[in-house]
Parts: C-alpha cells; sequence; structure tokens
C-alpha cells in the first residue's frame, strides 16, 4: 500500500514538472495573488505595484496629497477603493509623531452655553479632522493641571480652553498650540464674543420696553475676563443715557440646583425692592435667564407684566424655554469654527520643517445678534 501512494504522488510530481516546462508561466501549486482578494493588509508596496507609480508617489499622496497631479491623485484614489485598503492611524502616529488629537479643557456642562459650545467643537471633525479628548474641570486648577499632563501624554497637537482655573502665562508654558474661547488671555490666542456690544444691545432693548429699573445679574470677575464686557456695557449704557440701574453680581452656583436657589433668592430681593415697578432682568446667560423666568411661571402662571427678561448666549434652552428667551446670540458655531481654524492654522506651521515663530497673539472678536423673542416687546 505504502509503494502505491509513493507510485502514485511520483507520476503527479512528474505532471506537475511536465507542465512547468510546457507552460513556464502557470504556478500550478497556487492561484495567483490578487490584492483585492488577499486578507492580509496592503501596504504601500501593493499600491505601488497597482498603480505602476512609486512607494515615494504613494507616501506623497498620504502626507502632501497637493504635491501630485489631481489625475494622479485620483487614480491612486481608485486603487485604494480597488484593494480594500484601510489606514492605519496608529501606524501614521507612531510614523511622524503626530496624533490628529486636540485636547479640551471645559469647566461644566450645566451652564447650556458650554455644553452647546462643546456640540459645536466636535462638529468641526468633518472640517478640519481632527479628534477630541475632553476634560472637566469644575474649576479646579488642581485637577485641571492633572487633566493637561494627561492630555499631553497622548501627544496632543493643541488644545482649547474654556475654564478659567488656570492663567494664560501659566498655559503658555506648556509651549504648544492653544485657544481660548471667554476667558483670560493675555499669553494665549482666543477667539471671544464682543462682550460689550452685546451689553448695550440687552441694554437698550430693557430700555424701550419702558422699565421703570433695570437690572444685571451676573458672577463677579475681574476686568481681564471677556464677561465682565456684559458689566461694563450694562453700567456705561445706563449711565450714558440716566437710565434707573442696579447691579448684582455674586457667584451664582455651581449646578442646576444652586442656580435655582441662588435665582430664587435674587428674585424674592428683586420683587421686595421694586414693588408694582416694571423690572428689566439682563441676565448673565441663559439658563440664569430661562431659571428666573420659571420662577416666576410658578407664581404667576405666566411672564407678568411687570418682568422683562433677556439673557446672553442664545443656546438652545433660549428657544425651548416655556416662553421663548429674548438674547444676545454669542453665534457660538461661528466662534468653535474660527477657534479651530486658528488652532489648525496654529499646528499646521509647527509641521514645517522651519515653522515661523508667532510675533503677535491673535485675539478675534465676533460680533454678537440680538434675538427678540417673547419674553421682551
Amino acid at each position: 500500500m505504502t509503494e502505491l501512494l509513493a507510485g502514485t504522488y511520483s507520476i503527479i510530481d512528474m505532471l506537475i514538472r511536465q507542465c512547468w516546462r510546457i507552460r513556464p508561466e502557470i504556478n500550478v501549486y497556487s492561484a495567483p495573488s490578487d490584492p483585492r482578494t488577499d486578507k492580509k493588509k496592503v501596504t504601500f508596496n501593493d499600491i505601488a505595484k497597482y498603480t505602476n507609480f512609486s512607494k515615494t508617489t504613494i507616501s506623497r499622496y498620504f502626507n502632501n496629497p497637493d504635491s501630485l497631479t489631481v489625475e494622479n491623485q485620483d487614480i491612486i484614489a481608485q486603487a485604494l477603493i480597488d484593494l480594500g485598503y484601510q489606514k492605519n492611524k496608529l501606524a501614521k502616529v507612531l510614523a511622524n509623531g503626530k496624533s490628529e488629537f486636540v485636547g479640551i479643557i471645559i469647566p461644566n456642562l450645566y451652564l447650556h452655553y458650554y455644553a452647546e459650545m462643546l456640540n459645536q467643537i466636535l462638529n468641526t471633525y468633518k472640517t478640519f479632522g481632527y479628534k477630541f479628548l475632553v476634560f472637566m474641570s469644575k474649576g479646579n486648577a488642581t485637577t485641571e493641571r492633572e487633566y493637561i499632563q494627561e492630555l499631553l501624554a497622548y501627544k496632543i497637537e493643541g488644545m482649547i480652553v474654556l475654564s478659567h482655573a488656570i492663567p494664560s502665562s501659566e498655559l503658555a508654558s506648556y509651549n504648544i498650540p492653544i485657544v481660548a474661547i471667554e476667558r483670560e488671555d493675555q499669553y494665549i490666542n482666543s477667539v471671544n464674543t464682543d462682550n460689550y456690544m452685546g451689553a448695550v444691545q440687552a441694554t437698550s432693548l430693557l430700555s424701550k420696553n419702558n422699565c421703570d429699573i433695570l437690572v444685571h445679574i451676573n458672577s463677579v470677575f475681574t476686568k481681564d475676563i471677556p464677561a465682565y464686557g456684559r458689566i461694563q456695557g450694562f453700567e456705561d449704557t445706563c449711565r450714558e443715557n440716566g437710565i434707573r440701574h442696579e447691579l448684582i453680581l455674586r457667584d451664582l452656583g455651581h449646578s442646576s440646583q444652586e442656580i435655582h436657589e441662588i435665582m430664587s433668592g435674587i428674585y424674592k430681593d428683586i420683587k421686595r425692592k421694586y414693588p408694582n415697578q416694571k423690572k428689566g432682568l439682563f441676565m448673565s446667560t441663559d439658563t440664569h435667564a430661562n431659571s428666573i423666568l420659571n420662577i416666576i411661571f410658578r407664581e404667576y402662571g405666566a411672564l407678568s407684566d411687570e418682568y422683562r427678561i433677556i439673557g446672553f448666549d442664545d443656546s438652545p434652552i433660549a428657544a425651548q424655554a416655556i416662553l421663548p428667551i429674548s438674547t444676545i446670540g454669542q453665534q457660538i458655531d461661528k466662534i468653535a469654527y474660527e477657534a479651530m481654524e486658528l488652532l489648525v492654522a496654529q499646528m499646521n506651521e509647527r509641521k514645517k520643517r522651519r515653522p515661523e515663530p508667532q510675533t503677535e497673539l491673535i485675539h478675534k472678536k465676533i460680533t454678537p445678534i440680538l434675538i427678540r423673542r417673547e419674553t421682551t416687546q
């Protein structure tokens, strides 16, 4: 039996050798290799062979596509589809040290403004191609420093900071591209709303509503914080036009529950101090405007004729409130886009062989928009 099997193998081997002599281009041992059906990962070498381009040309397509003609880009792009090519992001990171990650430090999400700003920043992925690592610091400087070290360990290429906990001088010392939004920005680039103009718009609208007293309710800010412009704009407009007014500055809480409790106390004080008078309330944010609107509704079942309210931000809560709230629109989507565009420009400059040092900081101001709804006339 063994001899019979050995003889059979000899005959098969002889036939294979004979076929090879007749058609040497035929590999009778295996089917022709087809990269499109091969389960192994497609390499630059595979793409080069498929397109008859050099591996250098293929590399340029991935790292500097504008250096190729549009025709050659299209040829390579089609080859990637034909071959079932899948990008290896990790390999790219290891090769060039660029993670395509941007870090975001945000103070909280209970204020609707921050939640919407984060949403709009994340929406820039399709435009700029950067992914995001997000940390919420809750205003704690020690925690924020720990988060920044964590972000740096992930090799982020840049950072957007909305939190106020760490001074910009310290942020600048990390030596990575940074853009601030609505925070102190003496030593770093920033994109902010023109808060002063927004306050003038809000105050002027309340004045036109024939209010007897205007009240601006805000947190305590130092003058180097952009939001201080809301306080200054309110005071200047009232003084220049002889408008009776009051400024209430205090800690407005650090959670939804705290905000409600503090707003309830402020409402009681205002009601007691100005009975039977038409009161125009300029709130620091839409979150606070919505809170005091709900308090008034609980008492009267409607917005009493004694009150007119305007918020600031144009976050979604303003339009979705029990009564749509007039507000100063910050153009949050535009701020997010401008911040990312500014950050990407810095990151791209860092990638150049000879990057140009930035000699002057960039501070962009976005014009606010007055949005009239049902809490004013």
